[in-house]
């Protein structure tokens, strides 16, 4: 009988156990990628189920027909709309080109089945009708307004009944379009391979057979240079799978990159980018400026932004993202308030969660263009730009949604030698940088451990004391509640490698994202806390402080009940890393929640390097 009771108790708590794992799986924003509550939006639309039911009684109308007249990039659109039999699933897409039926695409499949009309490509973003009206099901009558970003094509909006999983095309407003759809727009700065060297990357319909990209710089009042620009591009073929190669696919125009080099230290300069078409006229965009990087290890005041996991959101309310990155804009926000007081941003991985579906790239470029216009915007891959099966990333899971690097790569810029291998070092005044790439392996043995330690082993500490690593999974220290299930608190097997790195070359902060929240070590090696001080380090610190910034926008990630010996503070939150180093022997690291833009956990570290 005791036997029986003993079986029966083993089984209630493995059923125990299993009842809580699918709690935290359904009801959680977990953060180990599998179990991240929040799917692509675009996704839940079932494009290839798209029947007509065209209705003569029914108007949808859009204004006004023509945007930035006078060279804007953004604009509002009023969409009116008129339906002779509403109901609760009625929703608008917006979709671009306006030419959006099956004569620009081939089915997947020859399967007879397939409904006609057959569309193949996802809207760019869509609002259900009922959210401008809580009447609209009784009077059929809506006026939503949607913003539309130039993304060199027109646009068409277009009104389904039947919800987003039987849709069914009921009518198709006038195109809108911009004055110039191919105009040179979205910079992105970047530090180029050496300190005094800016490069600017943006996008443009212009391909090299119609004109010449280029940009104009130079400092207020003195002579202005034009550097020249290489352009890039990629077709369905480059990307790995669906959704990036079908319904998410779109083509992404051209990218230009310019570098402008042998700038002088810590000077504003001023740009603007163009193109020398084929008939001897010029395109340019707005203008706008940049102030030049601190020689390398200059003894000045240097301001660094550290965050993960943005994504995007929408101004307009549409594509339900205010649910699946809900935190996104207020990062974006509190950054461009503060731009004066910042001079370099990092975004360590899962930029955009676009997974897939391309127009949101531009989306993305777009909301962050007043921060990467005026500030270099150094990224670094994620499982959300890079995981795709059998493509070289070290993880065989979908999350990229087919793109498998592609995007990301061609999009920004970054210093590493090889796209396809993200892993670089940059400098900074006196910050010397070795950012990861946590999506390619990392072992010991490996062609990015050695890079890593030479990264870390090659900078000068006089001239150069803060010491830096970044990463996108957390290849150091979280106690995320999916890493604690696993016993690792932190990607499997990465410390074994990576940490007698940080150790022996003495780096001082590691940041990582992938984690949804904030956390902080204690200056840590092998789980043990080597300085027992909280908030103000001095001296020799000995062990490398970890922080997780992962929560800039996408959903949170929930911690672990227990708290961990070498774990100093935790928020479930959204937020963003500042570090400001005051000059070779003062660094303050502060930790702001994206909601306010206050400080909620911060430290020092006082040290002198001879």
């Amino acid at each position: 009988m005791e036997m029986v009771v003993g079986v029966k108790e083993m089984w209630g708590v493995a059923l125990l156990t299993v009842l809580n794992f699918f709690f935290f799986f359904f009801f959680s924003s977990g953060s180990v990628d599998g179990f991240v509550l929040g799917e692509q939006p675009l996704s839940k639309i079932a494009i290839h189920r798209i029947t007509l039911a065209l209705s003569n009684s029914t108007s949808i109308t859009a204004s006004p027909t023509l945007l930035g007249s006078n060279g804007e990039d953004t604009e509002w659109v009023n969409v009116d709309l008129d339906h002779i039999n509403p109901s609760d699933g009625d929703w608008i897409g917006v979709f671009s080109p306006a030419n959006f039926n099956s004569s620009i695409c081939s089915p997947e499949s020859s399967d007879s089945r397939d409904q006609a009309p057959y569309i193949c490509t996802a809207p760019i973003k869509y609002k259900f009708a009922k959210e401008s009206n809580s009447d609209y099901t009784k009077t059929g009558k809506a006026s939503l307004k949607f913003q539309i970003i130039n993304q060199r094509a027109d646009f068409a909006f277009v009104l389904f009944s039947g919800g987003l999983s039987k849709p069914k095309l009921v009518a198709v407003s006038n195109s809108v379009t911009f004055a110039n759809p191919k105009a040179p727009v979205y910079p992105r700065l970047a530090l180029g391979r050496a300190w005094d060297e800016m490069t600017v990357t943006w996008t443009s319909g212009y391909d090299i057979d119609e004109g010449v990209p280029l940009v104009e710089w130079g400092l207020q009042g003195g002579q202005q240079k034009r550097s020249y620009a290489a352009t890039s591009t990629f077709n369905k073929n480059s990307v790995c799978g669906s959704p990036a190669r079908t319904v998410g696919w779109r083509d992404p125009g051209f990218i230009h990159t310019s570098f402008l080099s042998k700038l002088r230290p810590n000077a504003r300069y001023y740009y603007r980018m163009g193109l020398l078409l084929s008939n001897g006229s010029y395109v340019w965009s707005k203008a706008y400026s940049f102030r030049s990087s601190p020689s390398l290890g200059e003894n000045s005041l240097q301001r660094v932004i550290i965050f993960g996991d943005l994504g995007k959101a929408e101004r307009d309310g549409s594509n339900e993202y205010n649910d699946n990155q809900p935190g996104s804009h207020n990062t974006t926000d509190q950054l461009i308030e503060d731009l004066p007081n910042i001079d370099i941003v990092f975004h360590i991985g899962d930029i955009t969660y676009a997974n897939g579906y391309l127009s949101q790239w531009d989306q993305f470029t777009s909301q962050v263009e007043p921060i990467a216009s005026t500030l270099p915007y150094m990224i670094a891959s994620g499982n959300h730009e890079r995981d795709w099966p059998n493509s070289g990333s070290f993880y065989n899971g979908t999350d990229s949604g087919g793109e498998c690097g592609v995007l990301a790569e061609t999009m920004y810029y970054s210093p590493a030698k090889n796209r396809d291998k993200f892993w670089y070092s940059t400098d900074y005044g006196m910050f010397h940088f070795c950012v990861a790439d946590s999506e390619k392996d990392w072992r010991e043995g490996t062609e990015q451990y050695k890079f890593l330690e030479h990264c870390l082993a090659s900078v000068n500490r006089k001239k150069q004391p803060w010491l830096i690593f970044t990463a996108h999974r957390v290849l150091g220290y979280s106690s995320e509640f999916w890493y604690s299930l696993e016993g690792s608190f932190g990607e499997p097997g990465a410390r074994e490698s990576l940490e007698k790195l940080w150790q022996k070359y003495k780096v001082d902060i590691a940041f990582f994202g992938h984690v949804h929240n904030y956390e902080r070590t204690c200056p840590v090696y092998q789980e043990q806390c080597l300085n027992p001080e909280k908030s103000r380090y001095s001296g020799t610190v000995n062990g490398t402080i970890h922080v997780v910034v992962g929560g800039g926008g996408r959903q949170l990630s929930r911690f672990s009940d227990d708290i961990p010996s070498w774990s100093i503070y935790r928020d479930y939150d959204y937020g963003f890393v500042k570090m400001t180093a005051f000059n070779h022997s003062s660094l303050l690291l502060e930790y702001k929640k994206s909601s306010d833009g206050k400080v909620y956990d911060s430290f020092t570290i006082s040290k002198d390097y001879h």
